[in-house]
């Protein structure tokens, strides 16, 4: 338990845990999901494939039983189709220092402001051998307030993506892993 009182699991296989992300995300996006690129089916099929990725790894948030949030990541290859998709060259050296990419970070509507999403989110990446995450971001949702959010997490905009075709343009986010050891500029 954490002092939140906030229980957070770690799994790496999918399958343990399907149900329940389908469940968060479909609260999350509630009022999204009427668009394509947010239905849950799409959520469904990028879940599958982000959970055959190397180093696959989600980090559930629960408040007794109730899953409150979650986020998962994954290893990045220098050749990762993550960085071949960015619309500016990255900082040089970004591609070749071990990487993790934060894929969905959710967090439902109760449980927010309360610090509970950096929760889960540090805890994910606690014993991640990775130097650095990367991750992307809306720049318009919550009218900014979430790049902010990341912005204050240490996250430092190095690119813009445009993973679908139907999807927002998202701006690309990176730091170090463990801020302590150093700052993005030292990779």
């Amino acid at each position: 338990m954490t002092p939140d009182g906030i229980a957070l699991r770690h799994s790496t296989v999918i399958d343990d845990v399907w149900s329940t992300l389908i469940e968060v995300y479909a609260d999350v996006r509630a009022d999204q999901l009427d668009l394509p690129h947010y239905s849950v089916e799409r959520f469904g099929e990028q879940l599958a494939r982000h959970g055959s990725d190397p180093g696959w790894e989600v980090v559930i948030g629960y408040d007794a039983t109730e899953p409150v949030g979650f986020a998962y990541a994954n290893t990045l290859t220098a050749d990762d189709r993550w960085w071949r998709r960015m619309t500016t060259p990255v900082p040089d050296g970004c591609t070749e220092t071990s990487t993790v990419a934060m894929k969905e970070i959710m967090l439902r509507k109760p449980w927010r402001g309360q610090g509970i999403a950096l929760l889960i989110h540090d805890e994910l990446l606690r014993d991640r051998p990775e130097e650095q995450v990367s991750l992307l971001v809306n720049a318009l949702n919550g009218d900014g307030t979430v790049k902010a959010l990341y912005e204050s997490w240490g996250y430092e905009p190095i690119s813009t993506q445009q993973p679908s075709v139907d999807g927002p343009v998202l701006t690309a986010m990176l730091r170090r892993t463990h801020p302590a050891v150093g700052s993005v500029e030292e990779l």
